[in-house]
């Protein structure tokens, strides 16, 4: 292996991944230990580092061209800062980026995980070859991005794709975000979770199960949870005209259950030129993040040398 590679973490409330990856996308080597996310700020940045420095060193790569590091926002990416991320004890308005790189030697790279995972998606996944394409993870919440006109959508701050948040019910549960009704409070998996206890289920993965033997009260569950995901895909489909949406997360394990309830509600409510998108599965699974961390890299070292070529 004489080619650089790229570090990518995925720092999640509840897992925290991290892999050295090609430039071709390929994982070499991958660590993944639960997140420190109730001990602070300092001993989540303690971990990153031993768990970047380590894989390194196991690794032995010839060099790294970066470290690139998503996590859940809103972030604003232009200042390397996460302005709030609920999941994550003291991750508020904190310099993330700045904390990283002033312990290790490697350029360091921000993002939002969803916009994160679109791009592994977009280059390396299910969204390979699609110049219009939404990805959404449907797990703990509802997040994504968007691909328009082969572009990655990266909004003011970075802060585009927090499309969990988009309210399709005005007097909806709550979400964790403050507002009622928002799509992640409605469609999420935990709530499902939720649904499922007050149904008498011990969890999602129960009702899943129940559903694939035909349980008639599960069966409703799916159907609840289907129409909820196809009200907002219907929105998606209006507002960013994709070829494809993309989804991931834990819920989309389900999506064979899933899938013919959000079709039927797309069929029904889209506007009829908007009803041929298609609907896939992620392919990259838990690694979208870490791989899309990792093209991002890559991408800043490219701009970077053919800006300097051209000064």
């Amino acid at each position: 292996m004489n080619s650089p590679v790229a570090i990518g973490i995925d720092l999640g409330g509840t897992r925290v991944r991290a892999a050295l990856v090609t430039r071709e996308g390929l994982i070499l080597d991958r660590v993944e230990q639960p997140t420190r996310a109730s001990h602070g700020q300092q001993s989540i940045i303690e971990q990153i580092v031993n768990l970047a420095r380590g894989i390194v060193k196991r690794a032995d790569p010839p060099s790294v061209a970066g470290l690139g590091i998503c996590s859940p926002g809103p972030l604003d990416t232009d200042a390397g800062m996460v302005l709030s991320a609920p999941t994550i004890k003291g991750f508020t308005d904190f310099p993330l980026r700045e904390e990283l790189q002033s312990r290790l030697p490697w350029p360091v790279y921000l993002e939002n995980d969803g916009i994160a995972a679109t791009l592994g998606e977009w280059r390396f996944g299910a969204g390979r070859s699609v110049d219009h394409m939404v990805y959404i993870t449907v797990s703990t919440g509802i997040g994504g991005g968007a691909v328009v006109d082969g572009n990655l959508l990266r909004g003011r701050r970075g802060m585009a794709g927090h499309i969990g948040h988009m309210v399709i019910a005005m007097d909806g549960r709550p979400c964790p975000c403050g507002n009622r009704g928002c799509w992640e409070a409605s469609a999420s998996g935990t709530a499902l979770s939720k649904m499922a206890l007050e149904n008498g289920f011990a969890d999602g993965i129960q009702v899943f199960n129940e559903a694939r033997d035909g349980n008639e009260a599960a069966l409703q569950l799916v159907a609840f949870l289907s129409r909820q995901l196809g009200v907002g895909m219907v929105n998606l489909a209006h507002i960013f005209s994709p070829k494809k949406i993309v989804m991931g997360g834990g819920v989309s394990n389900a999506l064979d259950l899933l899938e013919p309830g959000i079709r039927h509600h797309i069929e029904k409510n889209a506007m009829p030129p908007f009803r041929t998108i298609t609907l896939e599965k992620a392919q990259l699974g838990d690694n979208s993040g870490v791989i899309g961390m990792a093209e991002l890299v890559f991408s800043a070292n490219t701009f970077s040398v053919h800006m300097e070529a051209s000064e």
